[in-house]
Protein backbone atom coordinates (compact mmCIF):
# COMPACT_ATOMS: atom_id res chain seq x y z
CA UNK A 1 0.00 0.00 0.00
CA UNK A 2 1.55 3.20 -1.44
CA UNK A 3 1.89 5.87 1.98
CA UNK A 4 0.43 9.43 1.23
CA UNK A 5 2.13 12.02 -0.30
CA UNK A 6 3.62 14.85 2.35
CA UNK A 7 1.27 17.19 2.53
CA UNK A 8 3.42 20.15 1.47
CA UNK A 9 3.49 17.84 -1.72
CA UNK A 10 -0.45 18.20 -2.35
CA UNK A 11 -2.36 20.65 -4.60
CA UNK A 12 -4.58 22.70 -3.02
CA UNK A 13 -8.53 22.49 -3.40
CA UNK A 14 -8.66 25.03 -7.52
CA UNK A 15 -11.70 26.90 -6.33
CA UNK A 16 -13.69 28.51 -9.70
CA UNK A 17 -16.02 30.63 -7.18
CA UNK A 18 -15.86 32.28 -4.70
CA UNK A 19 -19.40 33.16 -2.95
CA UNK A 20 -19.10 36.12 -0.50
CA UNK A 21 -23.02 36.18 1.33
CA UNK A 22 -25.33 35.07 3.69
CA UNK A 23 -26.05 31.52 5.16
CA UNK A 24 -28.92 29.89 7.24
CA UNK A 25 -29.15 27.03 9.02
CA UNK A 26 -32.86 26.75 7.80
CA UNK A 27 -33.94 27.61 4.54
CA UNK A 28 -32.80 28.40 1.08
CA UNK A 29 -30.86 32.07 0.91
CA UNK A 30 -27.58 32.90 0.20
CA UNK A 31 -24.67 30.40 0.07
CA UNK A 32 -27.42 27.89 1.11
CA UNK A 33 -28.70 28.40 -2.77
CA UNK A 34 -25.77 29.44 -4.72
CA UNK A 35 -23.39 26.43 -3.48
CA UNK A 36 -25.89 23.78 -5.05
CA UNK A 37 -26.33 25.75 -7.90
CA UNK A 38 -22.30 25.89 -8.99
CA UNK A 39 -21.91 22.83 -7.88
CA UNK A 40 -24.46 21.79 -9.99
CA UNK A 41 -22.91 23.03 -13.13
CA UNK A 42 -19.30 21.28 -12.27
CA UNK A 43 -18.21 24.34 -10.65
CA UNK A 44 -15.94 24.46 -7.21
CA UNK A 45 -17.01 26.69 -5.30
CA UNK A 46 -16.04 28.36 -1.40
CA UNK A 47 -18.56 29.76 0.39
CA UNK A 48 -17.58 32.95 2.22
CA UNK A 49 -20.42 33.25 5.24
CA UNK A 50 -21.43 37.11 6.07
CA UNK A 51 -23.84 36.93 8.27
CA UNK A 52 -25.45 33.22 9.84
CA UNK A 53 -29.06 33.19 10.80
CA UNK A 54 -31.21 29.88 12.33
CA UNK A 55 -33.97 31.29 9.48
CA UNK A 56 -34.57 34.09 7.43
CA UNK A 57 -36.37 37.40 9.45
CA UNK A 58 -40.03 36.56 8.09
CA UNK A 59 -40.41 34.00 10.61
CA UNK A 60 -41.64 34.51 14.13
CA UNK A 61 -38.64 33.60 15.60
CA UNK A 62 -34.76 34.16 14.76
CA UNK A 63 -31.04 33.70 16.11
CA UNK A 64 -28.08 34.51 15.42
CA UNK A 65 -26.22 38.01 13.19
CA UNK A 66 -23.30 39.30 11.03
CA UNK A 67 -19.94 37.17 11.32
CA UNK A 68 -17.52 39.20 13.79
CA UNK A 69 -15.20 41.97 11.28
CA UNK A 70 -11.88 39.56 12.14
CA UNK A 71 -13.38 36.39 11.09
CA UNK A 72 -14.93 38.09 8.19
CA UNK A 73 -11.94 39.23 7.04
CA UNK A 74 -9.69 35.77 7.97
CA UNK A 75 -12.10 33.71 5.83
CA UNK A 76 -11.07 35.64 3.03
CA UNK A 77 -7.29 35.67 3.72
CA UNK A 78 -7.02 32.58 4.56
CA UNK A 79 -8.40 31.54 1.01
CA UNK A 80 -5.53 32.96 -0.77
CA UNK A 81 -3.07 31.42 2.70
CA UNK A 82 -3.97 28.17 0.96
CA UNK A 83 -3.31 29.21 -2.58
CA UNK A 84 -6.77 28.03 -3.52
CA UNK A 85 -7.22 30.93 -6.10
CA UNK A 86 -5.09 30.22 -8.51
CA UNK A 87 -7.39 29.49 -11.04
CA UNK A 88 -10.34 31.35 -9.71
CA UNK A 89 -12.58 33.01 -12.34
CA UNK A 90 -15.24 34.53 -10.52
CA UNK A 91 -16.33 36.34 -7.06
CA UNK A 92 -20.07 36.92 -6.31
CA UNK A 93 -21.15 38.94 -3.47
CA UNK A 94 -24.29 38.97 -2.03
CA UNK A 95 -25.95 40.14 1.51
CA UNK A 96 -23.72 41.45 3.80
CA UNK A 97 -23.36 42.07 7.33
CA UNK A 98 -22.49 45.82 7.09
CA UNK A 99 -20.75 48.67 5.89
CA UNK A 100 -17.65 47.54 7.51
CA UNK A 101 -17.61 43.58 5.41
CA UNK A 102 -18.37 45.87 2.21
CA UNK A 103 -15.09 47.61 2.58
CA UNK A 104 -13.20 44.45 3.41
CA UNK A 105 -14.18 42.82 0.70
CA UNK A 106 -13.52 45.28 -1.98
CA UNK A 107 -9.89 45.91 -0.57
CA UNK A 108 -9.53 41.73 -0.96
CA UNK A 109 -11.59 42.04 -4.71
CA UNK A 110 -8.74 44.85 -5.52
CA UNK A 111 -5.94 42.72 -4.56
CA UNK A 112 -7.38 39.97 -6.34
CA UNK A 113 -8.07 42.09 -9.75
CA UNK A 114 -4.48 43.53 -9.63
CA UNK A 115 -3.50 39.54 -9.60
CA UNK A 116 -6.05 38.36 -11.92
CA UNK A 117 -7.23 41.08 -14.50
CA UNK A 118 -9.09 38.93 -16.34
CA UNK A 119 -11.37 37.96 -12.74
CA UNK A 120 -14.77 38.60 -13.09
CA UNK A 121 -17.28 40.26 -10.12
CA UNK A 122 -20.59 40.20 -10.12
CA UNK A 123 -22.34 41.87 -7.27
CA UNK A 124 -26.05 41.36 -6.19
CA UNK A 125 -26.76 44.56 -4.21
CA UNK A 126 -28.81 43.18 -1.71
CA UNK A 127 -30.71 46.28 -0.07
CA UNK A 128 -34.59 44.65 0.00
CA UNK A 129 -38.08 44.62 -2.25
CA UNK A 130 -41.47 46.01 -2.60
CA UNK A 131 -42.82 43.48 -0.18
CA UNK A 132 -40.45 44.43 2.98
CA UNK A 133 -38.48 47.54 2.05
CA UNK A 134 -35.06 47.48 2.83
CA UNK A 135 -34.12 44.95 5.16
CA UNK A 136 -30.45 45.20 5.72
CA UNK A 137 -28.47 47.97 7.53
CA UNK A 138 -29.36 51.16 5.66
CA UNK A 139 -25.73 52.66 5.33
CA UNK A 140 -25.36 49.53 2.85
CA UNK A 141 -27.00 51.79 -0.28
CA UNK A 142 -23.98 53.93 0.61
CA UNK A 143 -21.67 50.84 0.83
CA UNK A 144 -22.40 49.20 -2.79
CA UNK A 145 -22.06 52.00 -4.02
CA UNK A 146 -18.52 53.29 -3.11
CA UNK A 147 -17.20 50.25 -2.72
CA UNK A 148 -18.61 47.09 -4.57
CA UNK A 149 -19.95 48.86 -7.71
CA UNK A 150 -16.87 49.95 -8.81
CA UNK A 151 -15.28 46.57 -8.71
CA UNK A 152 -18.23 44.89 -10.23
CA UNK A 153 -18.16 43.69 -14.38
CA UNK A 154 -21.95 43.16 -13.53
CA UNK A 155 -25.08 44.02 -11.35
CA UNK A 156 -28.29 41.88 -10.68
CA UNK A 157 -30.72 44.40 -8.49
CA UNK A 158 -34.23 43.67 -8.34
CA UNK A 159 -36.31 47.09 -9.12
CA UNK A 160 -36.34 48.08 -5.82
CA UNK A 161 -33.13 47.84 -5.42
CA UNK A 162 -32.26 49.68 -8.82
CA UNK A 163 -34.30 52.52 -7.18
CA UNK A 164 -32.22 52.69 -4.13
CA UNK A 165 -28.60 52.39 -5.65
CA UNK A 166 -30.29 55.44 -8.37
CA UNK A 167 -32.05 57.50 -6.11
CA UNK A 168 -34.97 57.65 -8.67
CA UNK A 169 -38.44 56.38 -8.17
CA UNK A 170 -38.65 54.01 -11.75
CA UNK A 171 -42.21 53.44 -13.28
CA UNK A 172 -41.45 51.62 -16.67
CA UNK A 173 -39.66 49.79 -18.67
CA UNK A 174 -37.87 52.95 -20.18
CA UNK A 175 -36.95 53.98 -16.91
CA UNK A 176 -35.77 50.91 -15.70
CA UNK A 177 -33.06 50.44 -18.78
CA UNK A 178 -32.19 54.37 -18.33
CA UNK A 179 -31.36 53.72 -14.60
CA UNK A 180 -29.84 50.43 -15.07
CA UNK A 181 -27.24 52.15 -17.99
CA UNK A 182 -26.63 55.25 -15.46
CA UNK A 183 -24.76 52.27 -12.89
CA UNK A 184 -22.57 51.55 -16.26
CA UNK A 185 -19.28 53.43 -15.12
CA UNK A 186 -15.39 52.34 -15.05
CA UNK A 187 -15.06 48.42 -14.71
CA UNK A 188 -19.23 47.53 -15.09
CA UNK A 189 -20.45 46.53 -18.08
CA UNK A 190 -23.60 45.10 -17.77
CA UNK A 191 -26.83 45.11 -15.60
CA UNK A 192 -29.55 42.16 -14.95
CA UNK A 193 -32.89 43.85 -13.23
CA UNK A 194 -34.61 41.25 -12.03
CA UNK A 195 -38.45 41.91 -11.16
CA UNK A 196 -38.46 44.47 -13.52
CA UNK A 197 -41.06 47.80 -13.73
CA UNK A 198 -43.80 45.42 -12.15
CA UNK A 199 -46.03 47.72 -12.33
CA UNK A 200 -48.53 48.35 -14.87
CA UNK A 201 -47.01 50.44 -17.69
CA UNK A 202 -48.94 50.61 -20.62
CA UNK A 203 -47.16 47.56 -22.60
CA UNK A 204 -49.54 45.56 -22.27
CA UNK A 205 -48.44 43.59 -19.53
CA UNK A 206 -51.25 41.52 -17.71
CA UNK A 207 -49.38 40.32 -14.67
CA UNK A 208 -48.69 36.73 -15.97
CA UNK A 209 -45.40 37.20 -16.73
CA UNK A 210 -42.41 38.60 -14.67
CA UNK A 211 -39.62 39.95 -16.70
CA UNK A 212 -35.76 41.09 -16.47
CA UNK A 213 -34.09 43.71 -18.41
CA UNK A 214 -30.65 43.01 -19.41
CA UNK A 215 -28.61 46.45 -20.25
CA UNK A 216 -25.53 47.29 -21.65
CA UNK A 217 -24.10 50.28 -22.81
CA UNK A 218 -25.18 49.67 -26.02
CA UNK A 219 -28.10 47.43 -25.85
CA UNK A 220 -30.83 46.48 -23.55
CA UNK A 221 -32.84 43.08 -23.70
CA UNK A 222 -35.85 42.39 -22.34
CA UNK A 223 -35.92 38.76 -21.03
CA UNK A 224 -39.50 37.41 -20.15
CA UNK A 225 -40.73 34.33 -18.00
CA UNK A 226 -43.82 32.54 -16.52
CA UNK A 227 -44.78 34.58 -13.04
CA UNK A 228 -45.26 31.31 -10.62
CA UNK A 229 -47.46 31.97 -7.97
CA UNK A 230 -45.21 30.75 -5.36
CA UNK A 231 -43.47 33.44 -3.21
CA UNK A 232 -40.08 32.07 -1.42
CA UNK A 233 -37.44 33.91 -0.22
CA UNK A 234 -33.88 33.38 -2.46
CA UNK A 235 -34.91 33.36 -5.94
CA UNK A 236 -32.81 36.62 -6.49
CA UNK A 237 -29.54 34.51 -4.96
CA UNK A 238 -30.52 31.63 -7.12
CA UNK A 239 -30.78 34.06 -10.38
CA UNK A 240 -27.56 35.56 -9.54
CA UNK A 241 -25.18 32.45 -9.15
CA UNK A 242 -27.33 30.43 -12.49
CA UNK A 243 -26.69 33.71 -14.18
CA UNK A 244 -22.67 33.84 -12.74
CA UNK A 245 -22.55 29.91 -13.24
CA UNK A 246 -23.25 30.04 -16.75
CA UNK A 247 -21.73 33.17 -18.08
CA UNK A 248 -18.03 32.42 -17.01
CA UNK A 249 -18.75 28.72 -18.44
CA UNK A 250 -18.58 30.80 -22.04
CA UNK A 251 -22.74 31.46 -22.51
CA UNK A 252 -23.13 34.84 -23.37
CA UNK A 253 -24.69 37.17 -21.13
CA UNK A 254 -27.85 37.01 -22.98
CA UNK A 255 -28.01 33.11 -22.49
CA UNK A 256 -26.81 33.31 -19.42
CA UNK A 257 -29.45 35.12 -17.97
CA UNK A 258 -32.25 33.02 -20.13
CA UNK A 259 -30.97 30.10 -18.71
CA UNK A 260 -31.18 31.81 -14.99
CA UNK A 261 -34.01 32.74 -15.61
CA UNK A 262 -35.42 28.90 -16.39
CA UNK A 263 -33.99 27.76 -13.43
CA UNK A 264 -36.20 29.94 -11.34
CA UNK A 265 -39.52 29.25 -13.14
CA UNK A 266 -38.28 25.15 -12.71
CA UNK A 267 -37.71 26.03 -8.78
CA UNK A 268 -40.94 28.14 -8.34
CA UNK A 269 -42.99 24.86 -9.96
CA UNK A 270 -40.98 22.45 -7.88
CA UNK A 271 -41.86 24.48 -4.73
CA UNK A 272 -45.38 25.21 -5.67
CA UNK A 273 -46.21 21.76 -6.38
CA UNK A 274 -44.56 20.66 -2.93
CA UNK A 275 -46.20 23.11 -1.20
CA UNK A 276 -42.88 23.87 0.54
CA UNK A 277 -41.99 27.02 2.41
CA UNK A 278 -38.11 27.19 1.34
CA UNK A 279 -37.36 27.28 -2.03
CA UNK A 280 -36.71 23.72 -3.93
CA UNK A 281 -33.60 23.80 -6.22
CA UNK A 282 -34.71 21.88 -9.00
CA UNK A 283 -32.61 18.04 -9.61
CA UNK A 284 -30.52 18.29 -12.77
CA UNK A 285 -32.97 15.44 -14.35
CA UNK A 286 -35.94 17.35 -13.19
CA UNK A 287 -38.36 18.53 -16.41
CA UNK A 288 -41.25 20.85 -16.19
CA UNK A 289 -43.99 19.39 -18.19
CA UNK A 290 -44.99 21.60 -21.02
CA UNK A 291 -43.20 24.71 -19.48
CA UNK A 292 -42.75 27.43 -22.28
CA UNK A 293 -38.91 28.99 -22.01
CA UNK A 294 -37.48 32.27 -21.45
CA UNK A 295 -39.02 34.48 -24.22
CA UNK A 296 -36.25 37.38 -25.62
CA UNK A 297 -37.94 40.30 -27.38
CA UNK A 298 -35.91 42.04 -30.04
CA UNK A 299 -32.93 44.51 -28.45
CA UNK A 300 -34.28 48.14 -27.35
Amino acid sequence: MNAPAPHDMLLPLAIDVVSVQSQVVYGRVGNNVAMPTLEALGLNAAAVPTVLFSNTPHYPSIHGGAIATPWFAGYLQDLLARGALRHLRAVLAGYLGGPAQAALLADWMATLLEQRPGLRVVVDPVIGDHDHGIYVDPGMIEAYRRHLLPLADGLTPNHFELERLTGRHLHGMDEVIAAARSLLAGRTQWVAVTSAAPRLDGDGEDGAQMRVALVTRERSHVITHARVDAVPKGTGDLFSAALTGHWIQGASLQEAAGHACDRIVQALIRTRQARSAELLLPSPSWQVTGRQPCAIPSPA
